[in-house]
């Protein structure tokens, strides 16, 4: 199978939706249409930061079509594919075939606890049911006992030509250094925690998939573009603004607070499901003044 790695920040989107709760259109458009102009490199629907489990499949089979829809190929698209059984898995993954997704992502199954002969079979078996769908192993000990071993990650690339990388929020890199060099060097690597970002180009990853770029995307291709172009000073420094960022808006905690900083950028996407908690207008506006206090935001949103 053919599949051009992506190089560049991607972006796991927040969930626009609207006051009684429901999936926004318009709202999702406007959001691809900010991110795309401040040069990201990819979007990653419907994982952790777009509060993928708490939407019924149904809905996520909705939000997919309306990203692939709306990003109109200006990017390439990965969905979030994961869920807790494999047959809804192959499911979410034949939608994201027939709607046109670039690829997938697949956390392993959360709640109960695998042996790696478990988890291989459930990797196989989306595998060799979606044959012509690329996927991405998406490795994140934080939201299931399941962890995706450097062992197991090379298995599974060496024994399915559409497993074509990974995606580790794990905060160690040791994995994707690692798989830099599988299948012909064209295995996609992309490190997840947004503190590791400059380190992970620093030893060669292709990516890296950083949630506060919902928000501050100019700060974090800055941080991709520095390393690339070997600044590493100019790099060293954006990565200790992004980690001031981080500080200030909770890096992912409160996704409520994410999707309030979204709109004080100009980009309104409401707020985020229950049981997730809603942050106050008084918290969310002490945070963006703080952010600006910084310097780290543009003149113009």
């Amino acid at each position: 199978m053919k599949y051009a790695p992506i190089h560049g920040v991607i972006v796991p989107m927040l969930t626009p939706l609207t006051a009684d709760d429901r999936l926004d259109r318009a709202a999702t458009g406007a959001l691809i249409d900010f991110l795309l102009a401040r040069g990201v490199a990819g979007l990653f629907p419907l994982g952790t930061t777009g509060e993928g489990p708490l939407l019924t499949n149904a809905e996520r089979m909705q939000f997919a079509s309306w990203v692939v829809e709306q990003a109109a190929g200006r990017v390439p698209v990965i969905i979030h594919t994961g869920t807790i059984t494999t047959s809804e898995t192959i499911a979410l993954t034949r939608h994201a075939l027939q709607i046109g997704a670039d690829a997938v992502a697949i956390v392993p199954p959360y709640f109960y606890k695998l042996d790696d002969t478990a988890l291989y079979a459930h990797f196989a078996a989306v595998a060799e049911a979606v044959p012509d769908m690329p996927i991405y192993l998406y490795n994140n000990p934080g939201v299931t006992p399941n962890v995706l071993t450097t062992e197991l990650v090379i298995q599974l690339a060496s024994d399915f030509e559409n497993i074509v990388g990974l995606k580790d929020s794990s905060g160690s890199l040791a994995t994707l250094f690692a798989a830099r060099g599988l299948k012909g060097g064209q295995f996609n690597t992309a490190s997840g925690p947004d503190g590791l970002i400059m380190a992970g180009q620093a030893i060669g990853l292709d990516a890296c998939v950083a949630g506060n770029a919902n928000f501050v995307p100019e700060l974090v291709v800055g941080i991709y573009d520095a390393v690339r172009r070997d600044d590493l000073a100019a790099a060293r420094a954006l990565q200790a603004q992004l980690d001031e960022v981080r500080r200030l808006a909770g890096d992912g905690r409160s996704l409520s607070m994410f999707k309030g900083l979204c709109a004080r950028r100009g980009v309104p996407i409401g707020d985020v499901r229950a049981p997730l908690r809603r942050e106050s207008a008084e918290a969310v506006d002490v945070c963006w003044q703080a952010l600006q206090a910084l310097s780290v935001l543009p003149v113009s949103s």
